[in-house]
């Protein structure tokens, strides 16, 4: 499988979070607009546009902060853990990893210190966050950004709106509500993302129909794909709308990844592309799946292996660089190639002080 990189430089005074962390060290996901890349990361509540300067490299960091297009229940105190970002028509979307964490042992502490932070979970509420935000084009200046509102580019009389799924006096939202006593899932909310818990880290949306890809649970072998659609309640909201045969707010899609979790969705004409890896917090196999013919199925849907084409490898870190270059976002870069993007990168593929290498495969 023939294999590039691609440059993705950040502005210095714009990369660096609370806790001083770079955003090239924390990259969840990744969306190509035209000449833009719009990259994530996970422990931030913002998002990163990138432009085109020349074949491969992109820069002209500009960073929004999200606060100002939603309502985020934490404010920006706590991060969004952003795992997901789509485009459908004249809105990017996006999506919070909807998950529960488990406290890290801090080496500095005493034993029974440690025992005791593994003990702790953290509920973030700016993490169940499903939304969308209206991605418009300067008519003079060509530059693609977010804004609130927006008159449709040619529907003059339709009106584009920043809005986000309502959420509840639990500090979750509505989705989490639907799946309280689903068979498969209810068993895992109350588990960690990184336990093999439930944890969103995927989304792809055509039309009205919105895919959201999980990491975890994988259930002996089979990783799952929840759809939805929505409709609009009051500003600024939206609510999840029946879908389901029975009148359900969502529909389950299984696929057998071989053991691996979703960790990042994109379409690619009548298909579906999934990035898959393990869904616990280790170095594993790490593959890029083709679904065919995906977007034609209706109703929920089971497909077995041989029924999935496996394009290919993504190497990951291991040995010396073990916990390193995690492959997690994945976008359609053009019609024949993917571009992927990593959490905690290896030294090699840092360029100078702000800048990451993300790599181009053929597909």
């Amino acid at each position: 499988m023939k294999k590039s990189t691609v440059t993705l430089e950040f502005n210095p005074d714009l990369s660096l979070n609370a806790d001083g962390k770079h955003v090239r060290e924390g990259l969840s996901t990744i969306l190509r607009t035209g000449d833009y890349l719009w990259v994530s990361c996970d422990e931030r509540c913002s998002l990163e546009r990138l432009k085109k300067i020349n074949e491969d490299t992109f820069g002209e960091h500009h960073s929004f902060d999200l606060s100002q297009f939603l309502k985020l229940p934490a404010g920006t105190d706590n991060e969004i853990d952003i795992e997901g970002i789509a485009l459908e028509e004249h809105y990017l979307w996006l999506v919070g990893s909807h998950s529960l964490a488990r406290r890290k042992p801090k080496k500095s502490q005493e034993p029974t210190d440690q025992m005791k932070r593994l003990a702790k979970l953290k509920v973030d509420p700016n993490r169940y966050l499903l939304a969308r935000i209206p991605l418009i084009r300067n008519k003079e200046t060509g530059e693609i950004s977010l804004v609130n509102h927006s008159t449709h580019p040619y529907e003059h009389k339709f009106m584009l709106s920043a809005a986000q799924l309502i959420g509840n006096q639990a500090g979750t939202n509505q989705l989490m509500e639907a799946l309280a006593d689903d068979i498969h899932v209810q068993d895992f909310l109350k588990i960690p993302g990184k336990d093999n818990g439930f944890d969103i880290e995927g989304l792809a949306v055509h039309g009205e129909r919105i895919f959201i890809g999980l990491r975890g649970p994988v259930l002996r072998g089979w990783a799952m794909i929840l759809e939805v659609a929505v409709q609009d309640t009051h500003e600024g909201y939206f609510e999840l709308k029946p879908i389901g045969s029975k009148g359900e707010l969502y529909i389950k899609h299984f696929l057998h990844l071989e053991g691996m979790g979703i960790r990042e969705l994109d379409i690619s004409g009548e298909d579906i592309l999934i990035l898959a890896g393990p869904s616990m917090d280790l170095d594993g196999t790490i593959a890029l799946y083709r679904w065919p013919q995906a977007l034609l199925k209706s109703g929920q849907s089971i497909t077995h292996r041989k029924e999935l084409e496996r394009l290919f490898e993504v190497p990951h870190g291991s040995g010396d660089t073990t916990g390193q270059n995690k492959a997690e976002g994945i976008t359609v870069y053009d019609p024949h190639h993917a571009i992927v993007v990593f959490d905690s990168p290896a030294e090699e593929r840092k360029v100078n002080e702000n800048a990451v290498l993300a790599d181009l495969y053929a597909f």
